[in-house]
């Protein structure tokens, strides 16, 4: 039976490239949390300006789905990081394991 050949250290260049990643979708997940920031000070006017029990429910709803995403985002982020930078197979199932599991724990 052929064994897998392990995967090579990351190189000053893939630390490079997979920093950058992380530095790209930081600025997404932190511009996402701004808009959704922004959703929540409009629910607070909404519901101290007396509207709709309807209304506000419908914003919550969207703000709720604007933070899933923001958090899927980062998960995705957590995921990809851990490929790139392991440096063998085994270590980039324990982190696809690992980012696995916070999923089932918070999503």
């Amino acid at each position: 039976m052929a064994s897998t050949p392990a995967k090579t250290k990351p190189t000053p260049s893939t630390d490079a490239a997979a920093a950058s990643f992380r530095s790209e979708h930081q600025r997404d997940v932190v511009n996402r949390l701004k808009r959704i920031e922004g959703q929540v000070r409009g629910l607070i006017d909404m519901v101290e300006s007396g509207r709709s029990c309807e209304d506000v429910a419908q914003q919550m709803s969207a703000a709720r789905k604007a933070m899933d995403k923001a958090f899927y985002r980062m998960m995705a982020c957590s995921v990809m990081e851990a490929v790139a930078v392991s440096d063998s197979e085994e270590q980039t199932i324990r982190e696809v394991e690992r980012s696995t599991r916070i999923l089932e724990k918070y999503a």
